[in-house]
């Protein structure tokens, strides 16, 4: 093997590497779109409004609900849209799941 073959071999490697990367930038983006339009379809501009501001501060919990609201609108569990009112009684149902840490010094 020569250094041009490696130099061959590497350039294509790390190009391989940038497409599969973009490919994966396209396809987060339209699950986004997609997850957007649904938002939109199940959550009243209230709610919406609701799930953008704790957003701000908890981004992964929201990214969570999101996902948990999806798999209920498409099984049909749920009267849509959903109100201010019921995202509230969704977000305190699921706050009192999470588990708090306390640490005890003595």
């Amino acid at each position: 093997m020569n250094l041009d073959e490696i130099r061959k071999r590497k350039m294509l490697k790390l190009q391989k590497q940038m497409q599969e990367q973009e490919e994966e930038k396209e396809a987060k983006k339209k699950f986004e779109a997609k997850k957007k339009l649904l938002m939109r379809k199940i959550l009243t501009p209230e709610a919406r409004s609701r799930l953008a501001n704790l957003r701000l501060t908890k981004p992964k919990f929201v990214e969570n609900i999101e996902l948990q609201l999806v798999q209920i609108a498409r099984s049909g569990r749920i009267d849509l849209p959903i109100n201010d009112e019921q995202l509230r009684e969704m977000l305190k149902q699921l706050k009192k799941r999470k588990r708090s840490i306390n640490i005890r010094r003595k």
